[in-house]
């Protein structure tokens, strides 16, 4: 596979709302997508077989337009069968170097590790390409997930790969979490159900920017 885009990336991850139209999805992401994220996760986990993969599809092509990479959430086969640049597997998705070997060595491979830092090395060690950690607020696409603790962020540097946070992420407290280690903030409803999603994704990239240096008073 060859990536049409430099990994590892720093910035934004958005992952796509559950949405049932295909063309109300495209609406919906493609604004998000012109300003900037550095992945795009395709996740609907109300889609049945053939709505996943004519989404998917979409999404795609508006991802190859923006230069973004395309992430498939839980299906590595429907990843390898479309052409995505990689999936991300949860505890129940199957195994991490299983997709791998599909995918090919230059996808991405994303890893759901929860709050747990040893799940973090195994994933690591078959071959994930980044590690998610959360939720780390409350979320509201996933109420009753366990939360996680930032300082897993810093614990985990020692694994040599990029760090993602997810849960409950908004602009108001993305920050927190780069200072924290974050090398990617995971957001779905923090973009999608604000008033304005592109502008939420511009907040959440300045998250990333260097604070400004005050200038001594004379």
């Amino acid at each position: 596979m060859n990536l049409p885009f430099t990994w590892p990336r720093r910035g934004v991850y958005l992952i796509t709302p559950d949405e049932a139209n295909t063309l109300r999805l495209r609406d919906r992401v493609a604004p998000a997508l012109a300003a900037g994220p550095a992945l795009l996760q395709y996740r609907n986990k109300a889609a049945d077989a053939a709505l996943r993969r004519e989404q998917a599809a979409m999404l795609l092509a508006l991802c190859r337009a923006a230069g973004v990479p395309l992430v498939v959430n839980d299906d590595w086969r429907l990843a390898a069968e479309l052409g995505a640049d990689g999936a991300h597997l949860g505890a129940d998705d199957g195994e991490i170097t299983q997709a791998r070997v599909a995918l090919g060595p230059a996808a991405i491979v994303g890893a759901s590790c929860y709050g747990d830092l040893e799940r973090a090395r195994r994933a690591a060690a078959a071959g994930a390409s980044y590690l998610a950690f959360g939720a780390f607020f409350p979320s509201g696409t996933k109420p009753l997930a366990h939360r996680a603790d930032p300082s897993l962020l810093a614990a985990s540097a020692a694994l040599g790969l990029p760090r993602v946070a997810i849960g409950g992420i908004t602009p108001d407290n993305a920050h927190s979490l780069v200072v924290a280690g974050a090398d990617l903030v995971a957001v779905i409803g923090g973009v999608f159900d604000a008033p304005d999603p592109d502008a939420a994704v511009r907040a959440l990239r300045a998250c990333f920017e260097p604070l400004p240096v005050s200038q001594p008073t004379r």
